[in-house]
């Protein structure tokens, strides 16, 4: 059985993740708007992958509960689907959210 822990948050890390210094500005020295869209097309590629990559380990866990692997225990294939589950709810809301900004914007008087 695998031993799952429940790692505290480090925001020092997150934040340094993120490309920000600590008081939210870009690291790095980067000027304009061309390094602010970088960092956000970078960052939303990344969380994309990472949720992808979060689906695609959970069907493999589920596959393999299917098919009887007595490697894969069943607390560790839900913990995954929920993992997959939460990310993707995420990202749907972060979607949500883009396409709300945008149609604001649009509408907006000139």
């Amino acid at each position: 059985m695998t031993d799952l822990r429940i790692k505290p948050f480090d925001f020092q890390a997150a934040v340094a993740r993120a490309g920000l210094r600590p008081d939210g500005m870009p690291a790095g020295g980067t000027d304009g708007a061309a390094g602010v869209q970088g960092g956000f097309k970078a960052a939303m590629s990344s969380a994309l992958q990472n949720v992808s990559r979060a689906q695609m380990e959970a069907s493999r866990l589920q596959r393999e509960v299917t098919l009887g692997n007595p490697g894969v225990s069943i607390e560790e294939t839900m913990v995954a689907m929920q993992k997959a589950q939460i990310g993707f709810q995420a990202t749907v809301q972060v979607r949500n959210r883009l396409v709300q900004a945008y149609s604001e914007i649009m509408n907006m008087q000139v």
